[in-house]
């Protein structure tokens, strides 16, 4: 399995598994697996682009046998729990955005404040002052969106639509936030250990991980009516 994030710190993993012959929906099983149970071997670290405090490695399986009693729910009942487990996962990584990009733009604005170029700070060219009002109005949106879906998670509701979409906008807006942010920095931006440049590494992974923004559109057409039908022959 590639991109296993924390396995070579974890004690154990939460594996979804084949455990039958049966059509793909039913046929998956969530299971509990200590990672140091026979036949488990890891790959040295993944050299990533961003999010390098958490480890990932591939994991591979040769053999590994663990008690029934180590699987979650039923047989057969992975695939749908791990559905529902999405809709959480993706709230959350569109809910941890927030402050990140909320503090890419205050940083960004204090430096440009410090900087002074033609006699001025760099704050003062209303291309950037006015492009920071709109950066932050984006992730106020944002806010309200994760904030909405949340409310109704808890209520109990089905947020699969609200949730891709406050997935989908973070991801896109972590790129716009970092990048235009990076861009005011100048060359102090392109430094490894400035915060905005590490930002505009880090939030990358939102429109990867956890499912892509390509998912995430083909998940709100369906929702919404309009993702085309499969054609037969």
């Amino acid at each position: 399995k590639m991109w296993i994030t924390n396995s070579p710190s974890a004690d154990f993993m939460c594996l979804l598994a084949n455990t039958s012959d049966d059509k793909p929906h039913v046929n998956k099983s969530l299971i509990v697996v200590p990672m140091k149970t026979p036949g488990i071997t890891l790959s040295p670290h993944l050299d990533k682009l961003g999010m390098r405090s958490s480890e990932t490695a591939q994991v591979f399986f040769d053999n590994v046998r663990v008690p029934q009693r180590n699987r979650i729910g039923a047989e057969g009942a992975g695939f749908m729990m791990q559905m529902l487990q999405f809709q959480e996962e993706r709230l959350f990584g569109a809910a941890n955005m927030i402050k990140g990009l909320e503090h890419c733009i205050d940083v960004t604005i204090e430096y440009c404040k410090e900087r002074r170029t033609f006699g001025q700070p760099l704050i003062d060219n209303q291309v950037i002052h006015f492009r920071m009002a709109e950066m932050m109005t984006e992730v106020e949106a944002l806010r309200a969106l994760v904030y909405q879906a949340t409310e109704l998670y808890v209520k109990g509701r089905d947020v699969t639509r609200l949730a891709s979409m406050a997935k989908l906008k973070a991801g896109r807006l972590g790129r716009e936030v970092s990048d235009a942010c990076l861009q005011y920095w100048g060359g102090m931006g392109f430094m490894w250990d400035n915060p905005v440049s590490r930002a505009y590494r880090d939030t990358r992974l939102v429109s990867i991980g956890g499912g892509a923004d390509e998912i995430m559109l083909g998940i709100i057409c369906k929702l919404m009516g309009i993702l085309p039908g499969k054609k037969l022959g």
